[in-house]
């Protein structure tokens, strides 16, 4: 029986996507910067690789949060200074969180059954505010947040201190749940343990490991394992 469930954050528990375009705007507009639709796009599509590039260890968490502003401006002309943008940006995130329908309820089902802890990328004071927005703190036995650890997904050092700081723990009583074949399908291979993709947007096209797109299936999955 599964009774530790690890839980991956964005795109898993609260939509991140939708989260990351409304700040966007935002962000941009109080800059006096008009964007739109493909602005957005290609911002995303920045962010989306050296988001990549830092779980593979090729940039700082801190410079990703610059770079991804004065590239976009860079390629298209924008005369904006990027840092000053990045650092509102930064703030604005704090209070923009959009959890996904029926998570709290999921989370508060998993509760009764055993524990819940959270393993995400990402800046500790933004998760941390989103967790609080999202009503998730009364379900959660703790939270593992990359900044605060020291360590990215899907790096091994990161699911070794999760493991390292989870009391009585055992492999095979724990299952990791979350939406990237890249960091958290890595992150529980590389230790060992049960994965379960969440992907809330549709499954991959020819993924035959354990997946879920909703959370009526997702709890029906963990409670028979």
């Amino acid at each position: 029986m599964k009774d530790v469930f690890l839980f991956d954050l964005d795109e898993t528990l609260v939509d991140f996507s939708r989260a990351e375009e409304t700040n966007f705007f935002k962000t941009l507009g109080d800059f006096g910067i008009a964007a739109d639709g493909a602005l957005y796009a290609r911002f995303h599509a920045i962010n989306d690789g050296l988001w990549k590039l830092l779980e593979r260890g090729g940039i700082a968490r801190e410079e990703l949060k610059i770079r991804r502003f004065e590239q976009l401006f860079g390629e298209c002309g924008i005369a904006a200074d990027g840092a000053a943008v990045a650092a509102a940006y930064f703030g604005n995130f704090e209070e923009i969180c959009f959890p996904y329908r029926g998570a709290q309820e999921l989370l508060q089902k998993l509760a009764a059954r055993g524990r819940i802890y959270l393993v995400t990328n990402g800046g500790a004071r933004i998760q941390r505010s989103h967790v609080r927005l999202a009503g998730f703190e009364p379900f959660l036995s703790g939270v593992f947040i990359s900044e605060e650890i020291g360590s990215d997904k899907p790096m091994p050092a990161f699911a070794r201190y999760v493991e390292s700081h989870i009391e009585n723990y055992a492999r095979e009583r724990a299952v990791w749940v979350g939406d990237s074949l890249t960091s958290d399908m890595v992150c529980a291979k590389s230790v060992g343990i049960d994965f379960i993709l969440y992907a809330a947007k549709g499954i991959p096209q020819g993924f035959k490991d354990p997946a879920a797109d909703n959370y009526d299936e997702l709890y029906g999955m963990l409670t028979a394992m």
